[in-house]
């Protein structure tokens, strides 16, 4: 089945975009979350002019030193951005990982466009007299903070979008699995250190498993430490090729 004019699906998404998170306090600002969902969920690889493969070698000139020349494991491809919100796609290496990271104050939406991601997901939760003391691996580390890991799921191109609030999951890990992935990221407000809105990087305190031993069950409550960005982490950039979006 022939599909619709491809631009326009794209345009139409960050038209959306725009207007929903304009107004995120607003009466009607659920009612246009639900169609920008509905929307993004409609998008492909081919909307995008993606084809399934990891960062390219162009992408190492935008890692900067020390990385320059080197593939990075991750890749942005930077669509828009207006003050409400940001839209681009991040392409990862097979077996790259996003750090567990956090969106202070955002909103969020994450589809896959190919491959197998797996995401982690994990809420803040406030300090409590009652909770239990953080494992004896912190005492060397800095701030220990308590959340609670909601989910640890498989995202590929059939799923729905993954969505994260300003409350709930807003701190996400993102692995690719069996191959390279991509997927479309909108984030509202864009990050922006001037105004609150930097990234911090996090680690799950916990041990090792036991050989053959089950993970514990989800949602449970764990604490993480701040950490600084991974060394061998980093994000290149590579040029978007798709549909011209206009705001």
């Amino acid at each position: 089945m022939p599909r619709d004019n491809m631009a326009s699906l794209v345009q139409r998404v960050a038209r959306q975009a725009r207007i929903t998170f304009r107004s995120p306090a607003g009466p009607a600002f659920g009612e246009n979350l639900h169609r920008l969902q509905q929307l993004l969920d409609e998008v492909r690889a081919e909307d995008l002019h993606l084809v399934p493969q990891g960062p390219s070698a162009a992408a190492a000139a935008g890692g900067g030193v020390p990385w320059a020349g080197v593939v990075p494991p991750v890749s942005y491809m930077h669509i828009c951005e207006t003050e409400s919100f940001s839209m681009g796609v991040f392409l990862l290496r097979s077996g790259a990982c996003i750090p567990l990271h956090d969106h202070p104050g955002m909103n969020g939406m994450l589809k896959v466009l190919y491959g197998t991601l797996r995401i982690a997901c994990m809420d803040t939760l406030p300090p409590a007299a009652a909770a239990p003391p953080p494992p004896a691996a912190a005492a060397a580390g800095g701030p220990c903070h308590r959340a609670l890991f909601r989910s640890r799921q498989h995202y590929t191109p059939a799923s729905p979008p993954c969505l994260l609030s300003p409350h709930t999951d807003n701190l996400h890990q993102i692995d690719a699995v069996d191959g390279p992935a991509a997927f479309v990221d909108i984030l509202a407000p864009p990050y922006d250190p001037q105004h609150g809105r930097d990234c911090h990087y996090y680690r799950l305190l916990e041990g090792p498993l036991p050989p053959d031993a089950e993970p514990p069950a989800l949602p449970r409550e764990v604490w993480l430490t701040e950490t600084p960005q991974a060394a061998d982490f980093w994000c290149g950039s590579e040029p978007y090729a798709g549909p011209r979006v206009c705001l």
